[in-house]
């Protein structure tokens, strides 16, 4: 019986592999999840329905589970038709989850095609796609190291 949020048995098998600085991406449902990740990494699909479930509601369950110890957001676009300015809302959600899970992390907003890149590489392991409608809610997990 698993004393954590996460019941999930393949996401957790997931992590149980994943070591220090693999990388696990929490995506929207407009992500183009199956292009844009690593060669080795894992696509859940949790899109139940549409905003169900959000990224913030999988980012608690993750924090519950393993150490993070860095999060990268996808940095907002400036002009164009999915332009916003200032912060996206989606980010305080994840500032209240963060400090809830007694975290002393900052997000890391990363250029869009930056973003794209840090998904590409070998050390990510796994892809979450949600159903979440928010723009700007790709969030970007780095694994930190079990201290205790």
């Amino acid at each position: 019986m698993l004393r954590h949020k996460l019941i999930h048995p393949q996401i957790s098998a997931i992590l149980a592999a994943a070591g220090h600085h693999s990388t696990v991406l929490i995506a929207d449902g407009n992500y183009p999840a199956a292009s844009k990740r690593g060669p080795r990494s894992e696509l859940i699909s949790l899109n139940l329905m549409p905003g169900v479930p959000t990224c913030d509601q999988v980012l608690e369950a993750l924090l519950s589970a393993v150490p993070v110890e860095a999060i990268q957001t996808m940095e907002t676009e400036t002009s164009g038709p999915y332009a916003l300015e200032g912060d996206p809302p989606v980010w305080d959600d994840y500032r209240k989850t963060i400090k809830e899970a007694h975290l002393d992390l900052d997000l890391q907003p990363v250029d869009k095609w930056k973003f794209y890149e840090a998904v590409s590489t070998a050390d990510h392991v796994l892809t979450i796609q949600t159903a979440d409608q928010q723009r700007y809610a790709n969030i970007l997990l780095t694994i930190g190291v079990r201290m205790d």
